[in-house]
């Protein structure tokens, strides 16, 4: 039997549970490919508490919090206010972050949350929706894939003191 996804948009009160969601699910991810200094360095100055209810109180940003049977399972962030260069002059939307616990994997928490976000862009009007992937997280990239999202270019990520190459992929809208 499967559970019931809840979508909801977060605000500043949200704070914590973005913060622990979010360190978790960064952990999960990519603890296993990285230097414990950079994990530590990177979750210190990205997902500290103060850095995410700054990014939550920043109106250009929109958080979407999934709960699975009522627990916190994910979340979402979407922006309007960053374009990459290579989509300079297009009304395009940012999905910044899209995690979910491992323990929610395969409860199609990641497709609910994808859904919101292009919903999102939908509502804004925007006629593209993009994203950076690390290069090698393949299951991310098949997902996205999955989406309809494309490659079209590059960029650096630094994680602690390590610059890494993001995929940057696309989707045309509408």
């Amino acid at each position: 039997m499967t559970g019931k996804i809840h979508i909801r948009e977060a605000g500043v009160a949200d704070a914590h549970v973005i913060t622990t969601l979010g360190i978790t699910t960064f952990t999960e991810t990519f603890a296993a490919d990285n230097k414990k200094e950079d994990m530590d360095k990177y979750l210190r100055e990205e997902m500290s508490l103060e850095c995410l209810a700054a990014e939550l109180a920043d109106k250009s940003n929109t958080f979407y919090l999934a709960f699975y049977d009522g627990a916190e399972a994910g979340f979402a962030k979407v922006r309007a206010t960053k374009i990459s260069p290579q989509l300079a002059g297009q009304n395009a939307l940012e999905i910044e972050r899209l995690y979910v616990l491992q323990q929610h994997h395969g409860h199609k928490i990641g497709a609910a949350l994808m859904g919101q976000c292009l919903q999102h862009a939908g509502e804004l009007g925007c006629s593209t929706a993009w994203l950076g992937v690390w290069e090698h997280n393949r299951k991310a990239i098949a997902f996205y894939q999955r989406w309809g999202f494309e490659p079209f270019g590059s960029h650096i990520f630094r994680l602690g003191d390590d610059e890494q190459t993001d995929m940057l992929m696309k989707k045309a809208l509408g």
